[in-house]
């Protein structure tokens, strides 16, 4: 029965499909990093878009401003090509009016969309921008 174990085991360690299928015991990526608590509401908001829909007065696009700790959203409908612009206009009317200003916005629009949205609304309400050029160490 010895000898019959060697073989297999030596099968098994020779089989590609068996290693290919084999699960691999990996060591932990590091520590778990705890999730931000939120306090207030409406201070996290994630945005997104619903898009390709049917024409329904002039509107085929929604954006959704979705609060992260109320789990409750805005929607407002707009067209495709809304410039950047239209859309700070849209977040101060529907969003920052009722809400005032947020801590965060996650988008999956990338950064540069989330800081040309955030440039443009500050502009709006007269929110003066000044970035830091000078590298601490």
């Amino acid at each position: 029965m010895a000898g019959s174990d060697k073989n297999i085991g030596k099968h098994v360690e020779e089989c590609y499909s068996y290693q290919k299928m084999k699960n691999k015991i990996e060591t932990s990526v590091g520590k778990l990093m705890v999730n931000e608590i939120l306090e207030k509401l409406w201070m996290y908001l994630m945005v997104d878009f619903i898009i390709k829909l049917p024409l329904v007065a002039r509107k085929d696009v929604i954006l959704v401003i979705y609060d992260k700790l109320l789990k409750m959203a805005h929607f407002v409908a707009k067209t495709k090509e809304t410039l950047v612009e239209v859309l700070a206009r849209l977040f101060r009317d529907n969003v920052w009016k009722i809400h005032r200003l947020q801590k965060s916005i996650v988008s999956d629009k990338g950064p540069q969309f989330v800081f040309e949205l955030t440039k443009k609304l500050n502009s709006i309400l007269e929110i003066e921008m000044r970035f830091l050029t000078a590298f601490y160490s």
